[in-house]
């Protein structure tokens, strides 16, 4: 028997929005799941006839908690949390009873009380015929359920990318004065009137090639100076895993695991920035099982050893996404810290980014959070799925302006662009033919915002001011007596770089 009734709750309860910057608090009032007889079970929001749009972006948002029946910190089973799930369901599949369902989003819960955001997103590609449900269920039966302040709404991607405008030009632009004068080929009473192109050769944070670790392919990113990630030195996944390891005793596995450090560490030292050392430890725990708790942290600091100047990432997936409650961004940091505490030189928190039909706002969130640890995040696997091109435009750039506009945000890795030869043959950025198409060229159409190429003329006061991207820059100052030329770099700061041209 399931019922539901609505009870006042103490807003003071709830977890403080990240940045502080949250406008729609939680209200007072929550509603109740309880006397549930099993996962399926739960609260269930009608969504009027017609208001659902296909090709549009749909956002589910609300708090969850849970509590075990009669008290208590936990179930029969001696689980101290549960895993609460929002759906979308359709009864349109023509059988009595049943619905299709569209998995929006997942958080874990504990039974000890405090209320969990849940978030999740959803798109149809036509309009849903019969009834249309919000579903929030997944824990037990024997435990109940509350939801406070579901909603629905469509998301406005043109309001947001207006957002992150201005956040981007704050993250990733800064205020340059050129200062010319004697010494930088022409007298300073010619200077004045001057004409002035500042282009910008290159951002200061590249993007990086990924490779098959073969030194053929190495060897072609030197010569085209490309660096490569180093992906993975291990995988903690246990599909994953080569059967002639799983087949080895724990003292032949610790030996070949640092076999594995010692012979690819001491072979590429020096030419990979970055390694992901144990990929998708939130997923898989294979080697701590075997060798221990550990044995993830001894890779990271026998890897620091071997190759000091390399920046060691955790790296895994569905982190940015809210659907999957063994990889939230709180599990995540929670993964790093324990790492820290074990001696673990974690450079960096890689998150995948194979994402379909992303909400910027959850990106946005997942990457407040993991910034809390200090540690820069790079998405080091992008591919956005979405048999639309247009769409599939739309949703890389969703991705995009997010990642650019956030401070903790230090790259982003292609994974893969040509059709035919990507993990997710719906996600290219070039056709079969060498066709660069809308999604591909919504990128190419995103660089260019993203770099600077500035002209004008030298003030009365010798200067030219503008504000550029981080990067490299090359000026050409022109005047009678001919042109001259200048390379210099803008880097992140918070104050005007001057600039003296005549040095």
């Amino acid at each position: 028997m399931l019922s539901e009734h609505v009870v006042e709750q103490d807003v003071a309860m709830l977890p403080a929005a990240v940045d502080g910057e949250r406008e729609d608090r939680p209200s007072d009032r929550y509603v109740v799941a309880a006397r549930r007889d099993g996962e399926e079970d739960g609260l269930r929001l009608a969504v009027p006839a017609g208001a659902l749009v296909p090709r549009v972006t749909y956002r589910v948002s609300g708090w969850v908690a849970v509590q075990v029946q009669g008290g208590g910190d936990c179930d029969g089973d001696g689980e101290r949390s549960h895993v609460v799930r929002v759906s979308l369901c359709l009864d349109d599949c023509g059988v009595e009873g049943e619905c299709r369902r569209i998995d929006c989003g997942a958080v874990c819960t504990g039974v000890a009380g405090g209320w969990v955001e849940i978030n999740g997103t959803f798109r149809l590609n036509e309009t849903p015929r019969g009834t249309t449900a919000v579903h929030v269920h997944g824990a037990p039966a024997g435990v109940d359920v509350k939801v406070m302040d579901l909603r629905v709404f469509a998301e406005d991607r043109k309001a947001r990318f207006r957002q992150l405008k201005d956040k981007t030009d704050k993250v990733r632009k800064r205020d340059v004065v050129l200062k010319f004068g004697v010494g930088a080929g022409v007298a300073a009473s010619i200077v004045a009137g001057a004409a002035v192109r500042v282009v910008q050769m290159d951002n200061a944070q590249r993007g990086q090639l990924n490779y098959r670790d073969a030194d053929a392919l190495l060897d072609f990113c030197d010569r085209h100076g490309k660096p490569a990630r180093g992906h993975c030195i291990f995988w903690a996944v246990d599909g994953d895993v080569q059967q002639w390891i799983k087949d080895l005793g724990r003292d032949d596995l610790a030996a070949a695991v640092q076999g594995r450090l010692n012979g690819l560490l001491s072979r590429y030292a020096g030419r990979f920035p970055h390694y992901d050392v144990n990929n998708e430890m939130l997923h898989g725990r294979f080697y701590r099982d075997r060798l221990g708790d550990d044995a993830a942290a001894l890779m990271f600091r026998e890897a620091a050893r071997l190759d000091p100047g390399a920046q060691l990432f955790v790296n895994d997936y569905n982190v940015e996404c809210a659907n999957d409650p063994n990889a939230t961004p709180e599990k995540y940091v929670e993964l790093v810290d324990a790492l820290r505490r074990r001696g673990a030189a974690v450079g960096g928190i890689g998150i995948q980014g194979h994402v379909s039909n992303p909400s910027g706002e959850v990106i946005c969130d997942a990457l407040d959070k993991l910034a809390t640890t200090g540690l820069p995040v790079w998405i080091t696997e992008l591919d956005v799925g979405e048999p639309d091109v247009s769409l599939r435009a739309d949703d890389l750039e969703v991705v995009l302006r997010e990642a650019y506009a956030h401070p903790a945000v230090a790259g982003v890795v292609l994974w893969g662009f040509m059709q035919g030869r990507m993990w997710r043959q719906d996600a290219s950025l070039v056709d079969a033919d060498g066709t660069i198409n809308e999604a591909g060229q919504r990128l190419v159409d995103l660089r260019r915002e993203w770099t600077s190429d500035e002209r004008g003329t030298v003030d009365g006061d010798g200067n030219f001011r503008f504000r550029g991207y981080h990067g490299t820059y090359v000026v050409q100052v022109t005047t009678a007596a001919g042109k001259t030329l200048k390379t210099f770099t803008v880097d992140k700061g918070d104050t005007s770089l001057v600039v003296d041209m005549a040095n």
